[in-house]
């Protein structure tokens, strides 16, 4: 698509971002101004002034649009509301905080323009803490190893889809909804533009640490079975130790002296706490397998609408 003729829908995720409403648009506005584009802001549930702040400018500007959820819905349900809402050729989303850069916008569109149906955004240096970026690290090298489906790292959710790609994700019948994989399931043609995330200005994280294992957890569960097949390779680990474990006893038991045969106590306890822990992990890991069964067949929708503005 060559023309300058097409529609950008941009989404923006936002909880308790009412200080970053303002210097963001100030940001954004002029480096769309050249395009057809509508921003679509999706509050999360916010408890601040943060959709009373989108609504003034929404006001002014009727391609500033939003969506405000009945309440806290998460990140990811935010995203596919605004996917299921944009009307654009292409897509991009983007988060509220600038540490997602909006002069990266134009690059990612003249990528689209050359026929790739995604635009990653590849966080190329990161101002954040050491403790950060190992867990971000480990996060895409644990979901990779497990995952049946190549997640690029360092991405995040600052992307550009194809309206193609997009029109797929509203396809799909998950409730749990993992965008990270299912963007990447699909096998789109696909290209990176680089960028250095910096730190957030104002608020807070919304991602701390439990979020984040909760996050992979949910990536894993999606889109692997590696685990479940973990737990039966230590299932057969554990049998395999445990029958020489009995044999062992039982020769105990009979050949050698009663006063060496009750000793061990130490050796028993042991090997409660082991067949314990692996018992343990297993029954947690089929649980979050039966959790996310569990959820799929309650067939609740994904997020409440409370109201829209400009849409």
């Amino acid at each position: 698509m060559q023309s300058r003729d097409f529609l950008v829908s941009i989404i923006i995720p936002v909880y308790n971002e009412e200080a970053n409403i303002k210097p963001l648009l100030e940001k954004l506005l002029p480096i769309v101004k050249d395009f057809r584009s509508e921003i679509i802001f999706v509050n999360d549930g916010s408890k601040d002034q943060t959709a009373e702040e989108i609504k003034k400018f929404a006001k002014k500007d009727p391609k500033i649009k939003l969506i405000s959820f009945m309440r806290n819905f998460g990140h990811q349900m935010a995203l596919s509301a605004g996917y299921a809402t944009a009307a654009g050729d292409c897509i991009i989303s983007m988060d509220a905080d600038l540490q997602d850069p909006p002069e990266l916008v134009s690059k990612m569109i003249e990528k689209w323009l050359k026929d790739y149906k995604i635009v990653y955004a590849k966080r190329e240096k990161r101002d954040e803490s050491a403790f950060k970026k190992i867990t971000a690290s480990f996060f895409y090298w644990l979901i990779n190893s497990l995952s049946d489906t190549p997640i690029p790292p360092d991405v995040g959710d600052f992307r550009l889809l194809d309206r193609e790609v997009v029109n797929l994700l509203n396809q799909l019948p998950e409730k749990s909804r993992f965008l990270r994989g299912l963007v990447s399931w699909g096998g789109f043609s696909s290209i990176e533009v680089t960028f250095e995330r910096k730190k957030r200005i104002h608020g807070q994280t919304h991602y701390p640490v439990s979020k984040m294992v909760n996050f992979a957890l949910d990536g894993i569960v999606s889109f692997s079975t590696k685990p479940l097949k973990i737990a039966t390779y230590l299932g057969f680990f554990t049998s395999f130790f445990g029958f020489f474990g009995m044999v062992y006893a039982i020769y105990r038991r009979f050949f050698l002296p009663h006063d060496y045969w009750v000793t061990g106590w130490t050796a028993l306890f042991v090997a409660i706490m082991f067949f314990g822990g692996v018992q343990l992990l297993t029954i947690g890991i089929i649980g979050e397998y039966i959790g996310k069964i569990y959820k799929e067949i309650q067939s609740r929708p994904q997020y409440l609408i409370k109201e829209t503005i400009n849409l």
